[in-house]
């Protein structure tokens, strides 16, 4: 339904909109919404980090030049659009990739440049912190970075004032305040559910296990306070103003929401926030959230524990490997057309090679793939080979071809996936796809619910992405009732039970899956020995 040009501006002009700008890792980008949460304006900027001295970073000048062209490009949009100059909203929020590490001194100066999350140069104190605190501490987390700086004795740590990611530090400057929601305080250290905090006792761990460097501060002096979504974190002030608005017509005292990490914003974005519910992630890479109802039982390695924006733990699974193979493939097929003298459209192409996938053997016919292009974690492999494999009787055909490359695109994902479903027994009422693999109607949404055996739904909304998920976390700081948890905000005031297009596991998938997985877990030792050998 397209929306009425003078109401949208009667929105603007009295300040009835939501502003969301999430600095992704190679876009930023900003999404102004109305009163009915649909977006009205957007702008972005591209960008690219940076590998200095063995680091990944990307420089504060880089930081503040994307989100002012960002911004300004937004801004333009509403002027071309609407008529308009944008003055004020009713709210903002910044989101941005989580974890890594950005260390300030008392002066508010950056001590050593920024270490993003793509850094895996913290195995030691990765290791240790998890061995000490008996919880999953991922190499890119805050703390690891923190204690890997204390291992290599590097001089900047006695300094440090204020430990903080990357949309914390943007908020801070807007601001003046020291705050992170609670999504990315979870990818900094480990949380407690209950009190919506950092984990005191691990807290007292990690002090008590660096107190013999004698630091003149304690962990807790230089970590940002913990906000839920809904919570006050401040207003922009007339420097943050003039910082984000270059051209200078913005107003001072817009209330900003809680600063969150991509992986809230994505849950928001995605509606799943809500106990019981998950989302997939299916592009390059793949990922699985899942809000839990009780802790885990145990460490796992494999998987991440992070929390919605109102503080709910999530059970994350992140893989490195998704589409790049079956991608690969389809543009072998593509080259083929081509060199037959036909034209190739590459949705008819994707949309035809993946339904046919749907006529294939429930198990593949035997065939095995993998579509490792770079290692995978999850599987235990620092470096990747694709590879397609079969035995002389399987049954080699099409359908079935494209089957085993639509499954391999989620093995890592369902070994993962396992552990939280088979050991620790968790239960998901349904999860939510995204992402590349579910462009081609039904088809990636079947498999995925044969995979996890879980209704899987996908919903057109969910392709607005990460900016579009803080923006509304900024609406609901301004809109939000007494009382009005964000799950019930996002189900009834934005999503209005839009529950999208939902596919309900199949059992000949459900079974051919499994089959495949037995395959795929034995067939691994194929995979060591082409990484082994194919140099």
């Amino acid at each position: 339904m397209s929306l009425d040009h003078n109401t949208v501006r009667e929105w603007i002009e009295k300040g009835n909109t939501s502003l969301g700008i999430e600095l992704g890792s190679t876009r930023i980008k900003a999404v102004l919404i109305g009163e009915d949460h649909t977006p009205i304006a957007s702008g972005s900027h591209d960008w690219e980090n940076r590998y200095v001295d063995h680091i990944w970073t990307y420089t504060l000048e880089d930081i503040w030049t994307g989100i002012q062209d960002c911004y300004a490009a937004m801004a333009a949009d509403v002027k071309d659009k609407y008529g308009v100059t944008l003055t004020t909203v009713g709210s903002i929020g910044f989101s941005a990739m989580m974890h890594g590490y950005m260390a300030f001194n008392k002066e508010g100066d950056l001590l050593v440049p920024f270490r993003t999350w793509r850094n895996t140069i913290t195995g030691p104190a990765s290791e240790k912190l998890t061995q000490v605190f008996r919880y999953n501490v991922p190499q890119r987390w805050s703390i690891a970075h923190l204690y890997q700086a204390i291992l290599n004795k590097e001089e900047h740590v006695k300094e440090i004032d204020y430990l903080i990611t990357l949309e914390g530090y943007v908020h801070w400057k807007l601001t003046g305040r020291k705050v992170l929601g609670i999504g990315d305080v979870a990818g900094m250290f480990p949380v407690d559910i209950h009190t919506k905090d950092f984990d005191q006792k691990r807290i007292d761990q990690f002090d008590e296990l660096v107190a013999g460097e004698h630091f003149p501060w304690k962990l807790r002096d230089i970590l940002p306070k913990a906000l839920v979504a809904g919570e006050d974190a401040g207003t922009l002030t007339e420097e943050g103003a003039k910082l984000l608005d270059i051209s200078g017509s913005l107003k001072a005292g817009i209330p900003m929401c809680p600063p969150e990490g991509d992986a809230g914003t994505g849950m928001a974005a995605t509606n799943s926030v809500a106990v019981r519910t998950g989302n997939v992630s299916a592009g390059t890479s793949v990922f699985a959230m899942v809000v839990l109802e009780k802790e885990l039982e145990h460490v796992y390695p494999e998987i991440d524990l992070v929390t919605t924006p109102a503080g709910d733990m999530v059970a994350m699974v992140h893989c490195n490997n998704c589409t790049s193979d079956l991608n690969a493939w389809v543009n072998l097929f593509k080259e083929f057309l081509e060199t037959m003298g036909m034209k190739a459209d590459m949705n008819d192409l994707f949309g035809t090679l993946y339904n046919k996938a749907l006529e294939g053997d429930p198990d593949c016919g035997g065939l095995l793939a993998y579509n490792y292009f770079s290692g995978e974690h999850i599987t235990h492999f620092e470096e990747g080979r694709p590879l397609f494999v079969r035995m002389p009787d399987s049954k080699f055909s099409l359908a079935n071809f494209m089957r085993v490359h639509l499954y391999t695109s989620l093995g890592a994902l369902k070994t993962g996936m396992d552990i939280l479903l088979k050991e620790e027994h968790v239960k998901v009422d349904t999860l939510l796809g995204h992402g590349g693999l579910f462009k081609t109607k039904g088809v990636g949404q079947r498999i995925l619910a044969g995979a996890m055996n879980a209704p899987v739904s996908v919903m057109e909304t969910a392709g607005e992405g990460g900016a579009w998920g803080i923006a509304l976390l900024a609406a609901f700081m301004r809109n939000k009732k007494e009382g009005q948890s964000l799950d019930r905000y996002l189900a009834d005031q934005v999503f209005g039970g839009d529950q999208g297009i939902c596919v309900e596991p199949v059992k000949e998938d459900v079974e051919g899956f499994e089959a495949f997985m037995e395959r795929y877990a034995q067939g691994l030792a194929i995979e060591r020995a082409a990484v082994d050998h194919m140099r």
